[in-house]
């Protein structure tokens, strides 16, 4: 008897990873001309250049606390340079960030894994398939972040057994970095 044929789900992985999520560079262009004109324009437009406004205002009070709050998300999608720029020029004084933006995101590209340009419209069956995720439409590479699940697991393993802060552990995974980070930006902060 023959064996029936698996259908073929029309994709592989490197149809899907082939297009790598590029972080903003902020420093090489001047966008203050653009964000200028928004102000005159209306909707979004003209609450961005608000908000422009105010944050030059923050910058230059001293009294002012900065709180940069990030969403997982928005790393994976280009803005991991961006928020580290923020950082290094003293542009804020503290961040609340939920825990896929430093370890899924951060952490995972640290280790010269990467972001990939996606469809929020594929199907996710056929996602599955090839062993990728999908964050709204970015995809990652399944077996990747699986590698970083177990570096985050032997972190954990070299520490003393006791209850850690996240501070505490996110400072082990920096520890970890300034060692093995693929990405030199990274090992330099």
């Amino acid at each position: 008897m023959k064996q029936k044929k698996k259908p073929s789900i029309g994709h592989n992985k490197k149809t899907f990873l082939k297009n790598p999520v590029e972080h903003i560079d902020i420093k090489s262009f001047d966008a203050r001309r653009i964000i200028d004109s928004m102000g005159k324009m209306s909707f979004t437009s003209r609450d961005t250049a608000n908000a422009a406004k105010i944050y030059n205002e923050m910058l230059t009070d001293k009294d002012c606390a900065i709180f940069l709050t990030i969403a997982g998300s928005t790393s994976a999608a280009g803005c991991m340079n961006l928020y580290s720029d923020l950082i290094k020029y003293n542009m804020v004084d503290a961040i609340v960030a939920t825990g896929a933006s430093i370890i899924d995101m951060d952490f995972f590209e640290a280790l010269g894994f990467k972001h990939y340009q996606g469809s929020q419209f594929q199907d996710d069956t056929v996602l599955r398939a090839n062993y990728i995720d999908r964050i709204y439409d970015t995809y990652i590479n399944e077996d990747e972040l699986q590698a970083c699940d177990k570096i985050i697991f032997d972190i954990a393993n070299t520490l003393e057994h006791r209850s850690y802060t996240s501070r505490e552990f996110i400072k082990e995974i920096g520890k970890y970095l300034k060692k093995k980070a693929k990405k030199k930006k990274l090992k330099n902060l």
